[in-house]
């Protein structure tokens, strides 16, 4: 390599690393309301603990709001067409759920089932250009299922029918709550095409292909690690972080801005995370708080990742140790952090797979 290669690379280097450190303290711009995606978001998360609650049954109330996260999908389409759209997003959902409680009580069979639901999750979101959030809550979903419906001493800590029972009903609540602009006479007369228009063509372009790959190495390598090297129940933490990394835009930039967003912001979330924990909140409470959390995460998502995961961190922590019973353990804090920073190196280093910008 010539002297000034080296130097025009390291340059590169130097300039790309400036704008992913100076990108923290910046706020895109973003145009139009999302104080209705965020009400939606709060109210499918919310209201399950709150109605689990009151019937006496808060992990099922917890494992429905998991459901509810169907409605963070194809937020770019207005309510006609999402309402097409959402029940494709909600029957893939569950049909991950569904397999992490039959392959449960096999580890390695566990691993490899995460793996392929998500390359296959990853591979529906950038063929048919579904956006944000790609395949990360096929993942999540996954591996919740298949934690809680593990077998410990020798049964499964929750059925699984339990488990698919009630998150199918948070994902019927979240339908319903995404189709509830329709009462309003100006939204039922909105333009929108038929579902074989909107899902016309799977055509993943050179994009999309780089995107499934990084998707696929961060599935299979962070899978790996945590099997070999950590613990396998959190395999799905891991390979989270690093496709929340890899997002939905292709581009070496936006992998570093994101990976250093991801760390950076999980960091002071879990502190958040700690603070929320040691307050043994009653389960209304801890309703209010992860509706208030989520409302909060779709208002600022779009204007500065970091300050998002300032949010979501707490919150998606919070949901997941009330559904396994380690909230408020620094253990489960320290080792959320590890698979994170692990996750989003991984998820930073796969951009690495995408075509330099020429100057």
């Amino acid at each position: 390599m010539s002297h000034s290669a080296a130097r025009e690379r390291r340059d590169r280097w130097t300039h790309g690393t400036h704008r992913a450190v100076k990108s923290l303290r910046t706020f895109q711009p973003y145009t139009g309301p999302r104080w209705h995606l965020g009400l939606q978001a709060a109210l499918v998360m919310a209201v399950p603990i709150a109605v689990g609650a009151a019937l006496g049954s808060e992990t099922l109330g917890i494992l429905a709001a998991t459901g509810g996260f169907t409605v963070l999908h194809v937020t770019n389409l207005n309510v006609l067409e999402r309402i097409r759209v959402l029940p494709l997003v909600a029957a893939f959902l569950l049909f991950a759920s569904t397999l992490a409680t039959v392959l449960a009580p096999y580890p390695l069979a566990a691993s490899v089932g995460l793996v392929v639901v998500t390359v296959a999750g990853a591979a529906l979101s950038f063929g048919y250009r579904m956006g944000a959030p790609g395949p990360l809550f096929v993942a999540l979903a996954y591996g919740l299922s298949a934690r809680v419906t593990a077998v410990v001493d020798g049964e499964r800590a929750i059925a699984p029918a339990s488990l698919i029972m009630a998150v199918a009903a948070g994902m019927l609540f979240a339908l319903a709550v995404a189709a509830s602009p329709i009462l309003l006479a100006r939204n039922r007369h909105l333009p929108a095409r038929p579902l074989r228009q909107i899902l016309s063509v799977f055509n993943l372009g050179r994009d999309g292909r780089t995107l499934l790959m990084r998707v696929a190495i961060v599935a299979v390598v962070g899978t790996a690690i945590s099997v070999t090297a950590i613990d396998p129940e959190r395999a799905y933490w891991t390979v989270g972080a690093g496709i929340a990394v890899i997002g939905t835009r292709a581009g070496r930039g936006d992998a570093a801005r994101r990976g250093l967003h991801r760390i950076v912001g999980t960091v002071a979330g879990a502190l958040i995370f700690l603070a929320f924990g040691s307050l043994d909140l009653a389960p209304l409470a801890l309703a209010v708080v992860l509706g208030s959390l989520q409302f909060v995460t779709q208002l600022v998502t779009v204007r500065n990742y970091a300050l998002a995961l300032l949010f979501i961190t707490p919150m998606v922590l919070l949901l997941t140790g009330a559904a396994t019973g380690t909230i408020g353990s620094f253990s489960t804090l320290t080792e959320r952090v590890v698979d994170t920073v692990i996750g989003a190196l991984l998820g930073t280093l796969t951009g690495l797979l995408h075509r330099p910008h020429a100057r």
